[in-house]
């Protein structure tokens, strides 16, 4: 293919959910990787934009209005077009995007070849994501791939983590404090569970959470139970069930931001999940975890497979028969699993 002029500023979409966003990172450090004087802007929703903020390779965030129908094309196209992008990546794809992409007279314009929104694009991939055969933040850098190649940079670019971290001295600064204002012995490792869920995947419900950590307690463990926005209730219900248990444990409430919910799951010596944002973001930080999932095939662990690095991750999910009944979680075999995961973490 003839190379051409390499873009100058380039729109990213990925403007559903927070998981979803966090396994779009692999992607904005390829296209920075292979165009590193362009300016990388990414659309995301208003929640995620903190997160987005704490991206390097993301150089401008955009929030996306997120009117519907027709007049969410016409805003959304407003704004690019005042944006000047010569290069637009598309990981999700809706109408109104592509639309507005079409309407704003983006020169490049890529997404994967699926839904009617693929014929307002002029460059497409096949891709077949709802067969679920690799994981999504590997649908997405392969779409990338192809946008960059179309420039005629034929290598694969394949970055590889902790996609998101904080400096050493914040994260020294950030667990005294967290011990200190929770009086948790030093020596403790910090086992991060988060029971709570805004996604569309099944999890486990409250007791089940409460049984796998009375299972997996040992000495010099704390486990801190994480909670966002709507999530307390749930979370406080969890430290109630520890304490009958008799299982040391800590109630930590996100009340500053997403930005400092992540910094201080960067602490979590372990986390315990089910497929949700924040297991992403635990991922994207590459802090040990273990996520529960369905056996449906829309949300497998190969599909939602975390951005850790090998070895620093393992999946749980129903017997397969069971298909997405969380309920049928063996929850002996899986702390039998996650023990031995912690010995090995431990070597």
């Amino acid at each position: 293919m003839k190379k051409r002029a390499a873009p100058k500023k380039i729109l990213v979409v990925r403007n559903d959910k927070l998981g979803d966003f966090m396994l779009a990172w692999p992607s904005f450090a390829a296209l920075k990787l292979a165009f590193p004087d362009a300016l990388v802007t990414a659309l995301v929703p208003n929640y995620t934009q903190p997160i987005a903020e704490l991206c390097p390779w993301i150089d401008e965030v955009l929030i996306d209005p997120q009117q519907q129908g027709l007049k969410g094309s016409f805003e959304l196209a407003k704004i690019f077009k005042a944006n000047q992008f010569d290069l637009m990546l598309t990981l999700f794809s809706t109408t109104q995007v592509a639309f507005a992409g079409l309407l704003a007279g983006i020169a490049n314009r890529w997404a994967p070849a699926t839904k009617l929104a693929q014929y307002f694009y002029n460059f497409r991939l096949k891709q077949r994501r709802s067969r679920s055969e690799k994981p999504e933040y590997r649908y997405n850098l392969d779409l990338a791939n192809a946008c960059i190649a179309s420039y005629g940079n034929s290598t694969p670019v394949s970055p590889s983590g902790p996609f998101l971290k904080f400096d050493s001295r914040t994260m020294e600064e950030t667990r005294r404090a967290f011990v200190e204002h929770h009086s948790i012995p030093e020596n403790c490792r910090l086992i991060f569970i988060h029971a709570g869920h805004g996604g569309s995947a099944n999890n486990l419900s409250i007791q089940q959470y409460a049984e796998l950590a009375t299972l997996i307690n040992r000495d010099n463990i704390c486990f801190i139970l994480t909670a966002g926005p709507g999530e307390l209730a749930a979370t406080q219900e969890l430290a109630s069930l520890l304490k009958q248990n008799g299982v040391d444990h800590r109630l930590y409430e996100s009340k500053s931001g997403l930005a400092d919910f992540s910094q201080h799951l960067a602490l979590a010596d372990l986390f315990i999940a089910g497929s949700t944002g924040t297991l992403h973001i635990a991922g994207a930080l590459d802090r040990p975890t273990v996520g529960f999932y369905p056996n449906r095939r829309s949300a497998t662990p190969l599909r939602w497979q975390t951005l850790n690095s090998e070895g620093n991750y393992l999946a749980i999910t129903p017997p397969s028969e069971i298909e997405q009944d969380m309920s049928h979680v063996d929850l002996q075999k899986a702390a039998e699993k996650i023990r031995g995961f912690l010995d090995e973490l431990a070597l």
